[in-house]
């Protein structure tokens, strides 16, 4: 289990283990916190040709349910509205093929969705 008394603090350690495991399947991490008025995005990573936005969640147990299960609708909508910003500001044609993943931490386990939902206007 990941121990640490503060959120951001816990937070940056569960996104760290994360963009690690990423690294090993193959990603690169292009940016980690990327935040701008339109939302935040916790990881965008290249997956081959696929820009990858991916939200982190953590949960030390399943008694409000489980990590993937806090990713609802209008958490995706900020999403993929500072996705669309991200797109814009790095000149980033509309036929860029991305893909919006979750990885959900349980206690220390990862559990990796690759196209946990679509994108959202």
């Amino acid at each position: 289990m990941i121990k640490e008394s503060n959120k951001r603090k816990l937070g940056a350690k569960v996104e760290q283990l994360v963009s690690e495991y990423l690294n090993t399947h193959g990603f690169t991490i292009l940016e980690m916190n990327y935040r701008c008025k339109q939302g935040e995005i916790d990881i965008i990573a290249k997956d081959q040709e696929y820009y990858v936005f991916i939200e982190v969640k953590y949960r030390n147990n399943t008694k409000y349910g489980t990590p993937q299960e806090a990713v609802g609708s209008a958490k995706q909508r900020r999403i993929c509205n500072a996705a669309q910003y991200y797109l814009y500001s790095h000149r980033l044609s509309e036929a860029t093929p991305v893909r919006f993943d979750v990885a959900a931490v349980l206690e220390n386990k990862i559990t990796y969705y690759k196209n946990a939902f679509e994108f959202i206007i």
